[in-house]
């Protein structure tokens, strides 16, 4: 840990809220914002909808990391979804840092209008992945 594989370039599964987060994307890709071309976005009605065998199953099939991205507290499409994910996220951060996991796993709150932000917030995330190293999980599960 610490130092960058050699050669090795993060698969990021991004679960993201369809009212800000996704839209926040959407923005970043028609302002040509430039952000690693590895991350997946499953696009969600809302972050509290993500169920954590979601998340469990990305890291076991392959995902290096896990995106969360949802409304900022107190702007959620859906009033309270917002904390009800930060809620669902931290316990299972808490789980997967049993297994050494608990990095692998970022939430982080983007609206429509924030294209910069996510574009940094990816980069930022693939750069944080490859100082972990490839997803340990990965090649006992498979």
């Amino acid at each position: 840990m610490g130092e960058e594989k050699e050669g090795f370039e993060p698969k990021i599964v991004g679960f993201t809220c369809n009212w800000c987060t996704y839209a926040g994307a959407d923005l970043a890709g028609t302002s040509r914002k430039k952000y690693p071309p590895n991350i997946r976005i499953v696009r969600m009605m809302c972050t509290a909808r993500l169920d954590p065998v979601f998340l469990v199953k990305a890291l076991l099939n392959g995902a290096d990391g896990v995106f969360i991205g949802g409304c900022h507290p107190g702007e959620c499409h859906y009033i309270k979804g917002n904390f009800y994910s930060r809620r669902r996220v931290a316990a299972m951060r808490t789980i997967l840092k049993q297994f050494g996991m608990d990095d692998r796993v970022q939430l982080h709150w983007i609206s429509a209008s924030e294209g910069d932000k996510f574009a940094t917030t990816m980069k930022q995330m693939a750069a944080d992945i490859k100082q972990l190293g490839p997803n340990p999980m990965k090649d006992e599960v498979l």
